[in-house]
């Protein structure tokens, strides 16, 4: 057959095409890795083979190949809870059962010089990025970003995640719980959503977008598609959690067993709410009746006995300002050991869930070659429930202490969806035995010592091995990139990366007296500062982390501490005086470090940093006043709503009902403090929740007559423009005849929640009153929703 002429243009450019196919091969023994590169994703595979001008004529056509992982790479789970102690659990010698941690830590390897950043969503961005959580813009709680670069709650570009660069060197990836590095005004069903999981390496993403939950009526995302809040009477987040888990890897192992998987599993225990089965928490009735006290001795009696600690050990001095279990009056200790008692069954219904997916995961054909990293806590304990406790950790945020009077007549409501409950501050520096300080505090490790479990068997065989090198959370990702034999990439979807600062650990489990790797790490927190270095430690407290009311502070003259960590296991002894040329040597090397990793400038305001308002956050309601929602909506997070706090607002809604008509027709907030305006038995009713301590409800004085109607509810706030949490009254109108009115005392001034929602024509979250219970859907036509804001 004669061959088709084709004019010179055409031969030209087959002939390029033809050159241009001919280069260099593939990488041998990575499919879909065209070159070994630094810059990720790797470049897209071409054709290679002849191209002729029709396919009879060409080489047979081969498709692009997926980039797999480096041969014999590890599936990884890496396991990371919330607020807890050293001492907690039974695995580190606390009174918390832990039998599936401590069925790990026979397997594995236990860290006893395991370091967090004190604070939670800092631990997590230097957990995922392997970078100083200043330098990863997490120098604190995305809810008190202030806008500096090392405080913009923010996950830079030039930080990429480890997993990301995994999944783009051929692992497939999930996110399964708490996220808390999302700028809480990106929540929204509108993104934007570069700073969701999805986005930040993680194919799948299964749980809640805030700091804390409830955790039996949570408000869930699947990838960023709302599932909206749970409501079945047995639910609890932690066995949600690990069914999702465990469904994941199912069909990961399932669909592709070859390929290796690395899951992020971060369950909300054990952060306020503390909440649990009813079972469990009568498990432990009685058993804290000694106090804290009692527990601190009785848990370093147990720590040495188990080898976690040096025997010459002592028990630090009891916190200052925290009070003596046997000076609290007999309310005091009976409120204070019941919280203890739900906070243990809390820590041991999440071991047990968490169990459930270690038991799956040792079904696999593949157990032996998964790497588990099981972090115990983001940080140390929270004091966030103040001196006596509270039934709503969101008052401390809002620098509101409840007092033992207030919560006495709801204790047998601990524990329940009806309270975001938070145990006694000394109970929280009881769990961090043998330390001092709790959470927060950056500058001692009460506040960043945590224990770690590690285990990959087919690597690593352990019986129960201990290791003491100093490690931190910024370790983490170095030493997964490693076990998975993936360099640290140069570019990262375009992005120019800063160097990962962690770094691997694997020689850590080779040999127990391995060279630490770290010699050297800083802390800082609300302006709590720590420095170590080569075995010692300078450190220097600002504010004592249960008071959230924080005023002037000089960071220049406060005072330094010092201790040598390789004969003072649990800083018990100061030797600033004895040493001052070492503390000087280190508090220079403080201030160094913090101008070199985005730490300056210091601030350690307190409840302030909460209000969206004052810190002059983005917002997507920011810059007006009016908004108009022409149908029902739900799930929108307080930070993207309007902002009804210290100031007057009017909330009005055309409705068609019958009577004795019952609904929602809009709220915000929950049971933690907030705003409802609904119809109940036929009647117009307005409540602002404030904090859990006082809810006012202002109701019309008959039924709102069947019919269509304008209903409306207008809020007079009585404070100037920089006064903070003042009352005010409610007027209620029906058709602008006024039906109702009544007094607010007191308004929630920062935060209502940091996780529930604004909702129109239903309440998701839990009620801001429980004369209804939610979801209190509205009956009736639910027309156009109006707020207006004024000063």
């Amino acid at each position: 057959m004669e061959t088709t002429r084709l004019s010179a243009a055409v031969w030209a450019a087959l002939f390029m095409i033809n050159v241009h196919s001919t280069g260099a091969g593939a990488q041998e023994g990575r499919p879909g890795v065209t070159a070994p590169q630094l810059s990720l994703p790797y470049a897209e595979q071409k054709f290679r083979g002849d191209v002729g001008t029709t396919y009879l004529d060409s080489d047979p056509a081969q498709f692009p190949k997926q980039v797999a992982a480096p041969k014999g790479a590890p599936n990884v789970l890496l396991v990371l809870l919330d607020d807890v102690g050293f001492g907690q659990f039974s695995v580190s010698g606390g009174g918390v059962a832990s039998p599936k941690m401590e069925q790990l830590a026979r397997e594995g390897f236990s860290f006893t010089r395991f370091h967090t950043t004190a604070v939670c969503s800092s631990t997590r961005a230097a957990l995922l990025t392997g970078r100083n959580h200043h330098v990863a813009g997490s120098g604190n709680i995305t809810e008190v970003a202030t806008g500096y670069d090392g405080y913009t709650g923010i996950i830079p570009k030039e930080t990429a995640t480890f997993a990301e660069i995994m999944r783009l060197n051929g692992y497939i990836t999930s996110w399964i719980g708490k996220n808390h590095n999302t700028p809480t005004y990106e929540t929204s069903e509108m993104g934007p959503f570069d700073h969701w999981p999805n986005n930040l390496g993680f194919d799948y993403f299964y749980g809640f977008m805030a700091g804390d939950t409830n955790q039996i009526r949570p408000y869930l995302y699947e990838n960023r598609t709302p599932v909206g809040q749970q409501t079945d009477d047995d639910y609890f987040l932690s066995v949600d959690l690990a069914d999702k888990s465990i469904d994941w890897l199912q069909q990961a192992e399932a669909i592709q067993p070859d390929k290796p998987w690395m899951m992020y599993l971060a369950p909300a225990a054990t952060h306020s709410p503390h909440q649990a089965p009813k079972e469990l928490i009568d498990k432990y009735e009685g058993k804290f009746d000694g106090g804290w006290d009692e527990y601190r001795e009785r848990t370093l009696a147990r720590q040495k006995k188990m080898g976690l600690v040096p025997e010459n050990t002592q028990l630090t001095e009891r916190s200052e300002g925290l009070p003596a279990w046997d000076s609290l009056n007999e309310d005091q200790k009976k409120l204070s050991a019941r919280m203890m008692e739900v906070f243990a069954a809390y820590g041991e219904h999440v071991d047990q869930q968490v169990g459930r997916v270690l038991d799956y995961i040792r079904t696999l054909a593949d157990a032996e070659n998964t790497m588990i990293i099981y972090i115990i806590g983001d940080n140390g304990a929270s004091s966030e429930g103040g001196i006596p406790g509270t039934l709503n950790e969101n008052a401390f945020f809002n620098g509101v202490q409840m007092q033992t009077e207030d919560m006495m007549p709801f204790i047998d409501e601990i524990g329940t969806s009806k309270h975001f409950n938070h145990f006694p501050a000394a109970w929280a520096h009881a769990m961090d035995t043998p330390f001092q300080w709790v959470k927060q505090v950056a500058s001692h490790l009460g506040g960043t010592r945590n224990a770690m479990l590690v285990s990959w068997p087919a690597k690593y065989a352990s019986s129960g091995e201990v290791r003491t090198q100093f490690t931190h959370v910024v370790d983490v990702a170095a030493t997964i990139l490693e076990a998975a034999g993936i360099e640290e990439p140069r570019s990262v979807n375009g992005t120019a990366q800063r160097p990962i600062e962690g770094r691997s650990f694997l020689s850590v489990l080779e040999d127990a007296d391995a060279d630490e790797i770290r010699t050297s790490q800083y802390f800082e927190m609300f302006v709590n500062r720590g420095i170590y270095k080569d075995g010692w430690w300078a450190g220097s407290l600002s504010f004592k982390p249960w008071d959230p009311n924080r005023g002037d502070f000089d960071p220049l003259n406060a005072p330094w501490e010092l201790y040598n960590l390789e004969e003072d296991f649990s800083q018990a002894n100061n030797l600033a005086e004895e040493n001052p040329e070492k503390l000087d040597e280190l508090v220079k090397l403080w201030w160094a470090t913090a101008a070199k990793d985005q730490v300056l400038p210091l601030d350690w305001r307190g409840s302030e940093r909460f209000s969206s308002e004052l810190m002059g956050k983005p917002n997507l309601a920011a810059g007006r006043s009016r908004f108009v929602y022409p149908q029902p909506l739900v799930g929108l997070p307080e930070a993207s709503a309007p902002d009804l706090k210290n100031k007057s607002f009017s909330i009005s809604a055309k409705v068609t009902i019958d009577d004795n008509a019952n609904g929602m027709i809009f709220t915000q907030g929950g049971n933690t403090g907030g705003w409802g305006f609904y119809l109940l038995d036929g009647k117009l009713a307005a409540t602002h929740n404030y904090l859990d301590i006082t809810r006012y409800t202002v109701t019309s004085d008959d039924v709102v007559a069947a019919g269509t109607h304008e209903l409306a509810m207008e809020f007079a706030y009585e404070g100037g423009e920089t006064d903070i949490g003042k009352g005010g009254t409610i007027t209620l109108t029906v058709d602008g005849r006024q039906v109702g009115a009544g007094k607010v005392d007191r308004t929630t001034p920062m935060k209502f929640s940091l996780s529930e929602n604004q909702d129109i024509g239903t309440d998701t979250g839990t009620p801001v009153t429980y004369d209804y219970s939610e979801p209190f859907d509205f009956e009736g036509a639910l027309g156009e929703v109006v707020v207006s804001l004024s000063r």
